[in-house]
């Protein structure tokens, strides 16, 4: 057995492991060990010991704070892994032991939360109510090295073609076209018949640039002989979407079933133009090889039942 393969397997404790994750997260000594709960010079000391295992310095230490080494960055991603997995066990066997049944950790668009994901925890949670279900919201770049990590069991969102990896198992579930939205008392609320023109001269909440959405966005301004908004406010956050719908009179785009959910309720009204824009379909990415748990399964049951 090498000296690496000895210090992975059975030298390094829980408590190294929580450390380098600390650290990887805060990049600085003093506020590691304030999260820590232990003294600087602890956190210090605990660190030289790992560092000793490994034969080779895992954090730049300077003035600024500290910084992975190439090293550092492989055994902290160790790190994040099996302390993922160490949480998942123990909230099975709590869960097991109190008769609870369990807990799963979802990652989620936006295009999939308020009505598929939710729904199909509300269908969850009649089966079994003392189930947990934990949701994280962000994007493909935020979830899925968490997903890969082992810190989330599903991710149920917009399936990307760009994210395919042959380590991750997708399944499309259905359609979700885009639509254009107001608060309900806009001017557009009431028109029967919008057009590309009557958008471009309102104030637009539009997705970040490096979203592939904008781009498809703009080039149907352009298609239409017209210049996008000028007057944008850049964000892929459905809150920031409904406040500047109704602080500023904006016009926002969102998935069909997220603007139907909130029109239902009369937070926005969806305008009647047509967005020709092919979206990926709302689907589930798991990792691929990787046994999900009970509660996982029945959770994905339900995302299907509510799907169909």
């Amino acid at each position: 057995m090498s000296k690496i393969d000895r210090v992975l397997r059975s030298n390094l404790k829980l408590r190294h492991l929580q450390l380098l994750v600390a650290l990887d997260q805060f990049r600085h000594l003093g506020r590691a060990s304030e999260f820590l709960s232990v003294t600087q010079p602890a956190v210090s000391k605990t660190l030289a010991e790992i560092e000793r295992m490994f034969g080779q310095p895992l954090f730049e230490r300077s003035t600024r704070g500290t910084e992975p080494t190439a090293a550092g960055a492989s055994v902290v991603r160790f790190a994040r892994s099996v302390l993922a997995g160490y949480e998942r066990t123990r909230d099975e066997i709590a869960a097991q032991a109190s008769g609870a049944s369990g807990r799963t950790s979802v990652g989620a668009m936006v295009a999939a939360t308020p009505v598929l994901l939710a729904q199909a925890v509300e269908r969850l949670k009649a089966r079994s109510r003392d189930t947990t279900v934990l949701i994280e919201e962000g994007d493909l770049t935020r979830l899925l090295p968490k997903l890969r990590l082992g810190e989330l069991d599903l991710f149920v969102g917009r399936l990307e073609p760009g994210y395919a990896s042959p380590d991750l198992e997708t399944e499309a579930l259905y359609a979700d076209p885009m639509v254009a939205v107001v608060r309900p008392d806009h001017p557009l609320a009431r028109k029967r018949r919008a057009t590309w023109a009557d958008l471009a001269a309102q104030p637009c909440v539009l997705p970040p640039p490096w979203a592939s959405l904008r781009v498809k966005l703009e080039q149907q301004f352009f298609a239409h002989g017209l210049h996008p908004p000028a007057d944008i406010v850049e964000s892929a956050s459905f809150l920031s979407q409904i406040t500047f719908l109704h602080q500023r009179g904006a016009v926002a785009f969102m998935a069909r079933t997220v603007a139907r959910h909130w029109a239902a309720q009369g937070m926005l009204a969806v305008v009647r133009l047509p967005v020709p824009i092919e979206l990926p379909p709302v689907g589930l990415i798991t990792l691929r090889g990787q046994a999900i748990t009970p509660v996982t399964a029945a959770l994905v049951e339900c995302l299907h039942e509510v799907a169909r």
